[in-house]
C-alpha cells in the first residue's frame, strides 16, 4: 500500500550482512558458535546477525529493530544490558578479571547462591552446562563405583559431551564403548527405569534428567525416581539450566518438593553471562576437593570458572530475583501470551494445528500440517510471518522485560499469521513460504 512502511521481510539484507554472512560459513563450521542460532533454524528473512538488545527488543547489523523470544537461549531472563547487572559487571571490571589466587566474591557467589536456590551444601563454578553435567556424571561414578548412566530419551538436550551425545542422532566421533556406557528410560514411566536397574544390577551410577520440560511430571513421578534412586544406590541428579530461576528461585526441586544428590544450574543463573554452577551435598561434593579418605576427583578445573565479572553478573542478579518478583511476572507474562495465542488458535480454525506447550515462563509452539503430522514447513511459515511482524520467535520464552503491551503486539502478529497459516493448509504452504524450511538440531 503506498505509504506503508516496509516490513523486515520487504527490506533486502545489505550486500555487506551477506557477505559477513558468507564469511562466517567459511571461518566457522556451521556459520554459528551455536547450532541453535544457526542459519537452518530460522526462516531466510530471519536477520542473519544481531548487533546489540535493549530489554527484550534487539536489533540487527542493518539497523532492523525486532523483539525477542528465547532470549539468549532462555539464559537472559531479565533482558538485554539490563541496568544492574551492567552496573555491577562494570565495577567488577575495574578490578581485573581473572588472578593467580581466588576473590573473595566466590566465596560470596557460592554463598549467595546457595541461599537463592535453597539447595545443596556445596558448590562449583563453570561457564556451561555441559561442563557441570557432565561434572556430575564423573561424580556420580566416583561416589558409587559404577559405571553407567541413564538418562532421559525423551528430553533434548544435558550436554555436549559425549557421554551424552552418543545416545542422539549424531554419534559420529564418539567410540562405540563409550556410548554404551550410558543407558535411557521414559519419562514419567518410572518402570522404565526399575527395569533399567533390574537389567544392570549394581551398574547404574548416577540417573540424570531434567526434572521438567515441555511435559510435567505425573503424579509422584519425581519423588519415585529420587527414592528408587536412593534404593538402588545410585546419585539423582537434575539438570535444572531451563528450570532454575524460571520455575522458582530453586527451580523445579522447590517446585515439586523433591531434592536430587547433585543439581546443575546456568543460563538464567547470571542473565546470560557464562556462569553455571554444579550443587550438591557435602558427601559427594567433597570427593572434588583437597581432604578427603577416599581417592581425589579432578573434578572442575577451568581457568575462567571464577572471572570475576561473570560471578558479578551472577551476583546482581540473584540479588534481583531476590528482591523483586522475577518468577512470578515471568508466569504472569507467559499467560497472557498463552491465553491470546490460544483464542488466536480458536479464532482461525487451528486447534489441533498450531499449540501453545510448556509451562507459562518456558512457551513454546507446535506447528502441524493439514494431515496433523509435526511439521517443519509449517513451523518456518509461522516463524517467517512473525519476522515480518518484527518479532524474532523460536519459541515464546518470555522475560522479565516483556511488557503488557509487547506481549498483546504479539498475540496481534499471531493472530495475523495464523490467517496466513490457514490459508496455507487450505491451498498449500509453498506459495506462502519464502526460501527453505527450517531444520531440527539432531538430524
Amino acid at each position: 500500500m503506498p505509504g506503508q512502511q516496509p516490513t523486515p521481510l520487504d527490506r533486502a539484507v545489505s550486500d555487506e550482512v551477506r557477505a559477513l554472512q558468507a564469511r562466517a560459513h567459511s571461518l566457522i563450521p556451521g556459520g554459528a558458535h551455536t547450532y541453535a542460532k544457526a542459519d537452518d533454524q530460522y526462516p531466510t528473512n530471519a536477520p542473519p546477525f544481531l548487533v546489540r538488545g535493549l530489554g527484550c527488543h534487539v536489533w540487527d547489523h542493518d539497523g532492523n529493530e525486532f523483539l525477542e523470544y528465547g532470549m539468549g537461549l532462555r539464559s537472559v531472563s531479565l533482558g538485554h544490558a539490563f541496568p544492574p547487572v551492567v552496573a555491577a559487571v562494570t565495577r567488577a571490571l575495574a578490578l581485573g578479571t581473572n588472578f593467580g589466587r581466588p576473590s573473595p566474591v566466590e566465596v560470596e557467589a557460592a554463598e549467595v547462591t546457595l541461599a537463592t536456590i535453597g539447595r545443596g551444601d556445596m558448590v562449583k563454578f563453570a561457564k556451561n552446562g555441559s561442563d557441570v553435567t557432565t561434572a556430575a556424571v564423573k561424580l556420580a561414578r566416583a561416589f558409587t563405583g559404577r559405571d553407567l548412566i541413564a538418562i532421559c530419551r525423551d528430553q533434548p538436550f544435558l550436554s555436549t559431551d559425549d557421554w551424552f551425545i552418543g545416545t542422539t542422532l549424531l554419534p559420529a566421533g564418539i567410540p562405540d564403548p563409550i556410548r554404551s556406557l550410558t543407558t535411557t528410560f521414559q519419562y514419567n514411566d518410572i518402570q522404565s527405569l526399575e527395569r533399567l536397574f533390574d537389567a544392570f544390577p549394581n551398574r547404574i551410577a548416577g540417573v540424570i534428567l531434567e526434572p521438567e520440560n515441555m511435559v510435567a511430571p505425573a503424579g509422584n513421578f519425581l519423588n519415585d525416581v529420587a527414592a528408587l534412586c536412593t534404593r538402588r544406590g545410585a546419585l539423582l541428579i537434575f539438570d535444572e539450566m531451563i528450570t532454575g530461576f524460571r520455575w522458582s528461585n530453586g527451580g523445579a526441586q522447590e517446585v515439586y518438593g523433591v531434592t536430587s544428590d547433585l543439581a546443575t544450574y546456568g543460563k538464567a543463573l547470571a542473565n546470560g553471562f557464562a556462569l553455571s554452577a554444579l550443587v550438591g551435598r557435602r558427601e559427594v561434593m567433597a570427593l572434588g576437593g583437597l581432604d578427603h579418605p577416599a581417592q581425589r576427583v579432578f573434578l572442575l578445573s577451568t581457568t575462567h570458572g571464577a572471572e570475576l565479572h561473570s560471578l558479578a553478573a551472577g551476583l546482581a542478579t540473584m540479588r534481583f530475583y531476590q528482591e523483586h518478583p522475577v518468577v512470578e511476572q515471568l508466569h504472569s507474562r507467559g499467560r497472557r501470551l498463552r491465553t491470546g495465542v490460544d483464542q488466536a488458535i480458536d479464532r482461525n480454525g487451528l486447534r489441533g494445528k498450531v499449540a501453545i506447550l510448556g509451562r507459562d515462563s518456558n512457551l513454546v509452539f507446535a506447528t502441524r500440517d493439514a494431515e496433523g503430522q509435526p511439521s517443519q514447513t509449517f513451523r518456518t511459515l509461522f516463524m517467517q510471518e512473525l519476522v515480518r511482524a518484527g518479532i524474532l520467535a523460536p519459541s515464546f520464552v518470555v522475560s522479565y522485560s516483556h511488557t503488557e503491551a509487547d506481549i498483546d503486539r504479539t498475540i496481534e502478529a499471531v493472530d495475523r499469521t495464523l490467517g496466513v497459516y490457514r490459508r496455507a493448509l487450505d491451498s498449500g504452504p509453498e506459495r506462502f513460504l519464502h526460501g527453505r524450511s527450517v531444520r531440527p538440531v539432531f538430524r
